[in-house]
């Protein structure tokens, strides 16, 4: 009886804590809300769509970006099998590499996007309130992309640790590549590889 009533007691604390949490955090649909406007708000400046002001532009975006996304759990979930396998200093190399590719390649594909319409769907809440998967459409003239925000709510805020576009997870997509380069060379040759195409997208 005592078990049981000691088990109640620290469901009910912990249950207080992730709702309290989640107060503080508020709506996992605001925040991703609050990040996209603010990106889409640096790609319509003209004052930085400037050929001179191409850096500058790409800074605030990477600042608004790193600010939402969670890397180091992106990271952990990417890797998947192989990140137990990582000294401390592997896995600070690999977040901090897998970061930049990551922003460099939502950077190279959203600065398209300037007049376009985004609709804010729906957000549901899972995993006893720390996880949530936000909806969004991007409405544009030729056809609406639907795509989905996983959110973890980590330090009193909803992080991005996975972005879907149109049914294909960025982190699947991304995990698979990378097991096979390891499976077929190396670790090592998949850092190798991520740096190249880091190369390659810091010089267009």
């Amino acid at each position: 009886m005592k078990t049981k009533l000691f088990l109640f007691i620290i469901i009910t604390i912990f249950s207080i804590a992730l709702l309290s949490a989640y107060a503080a955090a508020g709506s996992p649909k605001e925040g991703i809300r609050t990040t996209v406007d603010s990106v889409l708000e640096v790609l319509r400046d003209k004052s930085l769509s400037l050929p001179d002001k191409k850096e500058d532009r790409r800074s605030k975006l990477r600042s608004l970006i790193k600010s939402r996304f969670d890397f180091s759990e992106m990271s952990m979930r990417t890797l998947a099998r192989h990140w137990k396998a990582r000294t401390p200093e592997e896995a600070r190399e690999f977040i901090a590499i897998f970061s930049d590719l990551l922003v460099g390649s939502y950077i190279g594909k959203i600065e398209a996007y300037t007049d376009e319409k985004v609709i804010y769907n729906k957000e549901v809440i899972k995993g006893e309130g720390r996880y949530a998967t936000v909806s969004t459409t991007i409405v544009t003239k030729k056809v609406d992309i639907p795509i989905d925000y996983r959110v973890i709510l980590r330090d009193g805020e909803w992080r991005v640790y996975d972005v879907v576009i149109e049914g294909v997870s960025f982190i699947s997509t991304y995990r698979s590549q990378y097991d096979e380069v390891i499976a077929k060379e190396s670790y090592a040759g998949l850092i190798k590889k991520m740096k190249e195409k880091l190369d390659e997208l810091n010089a267009m």
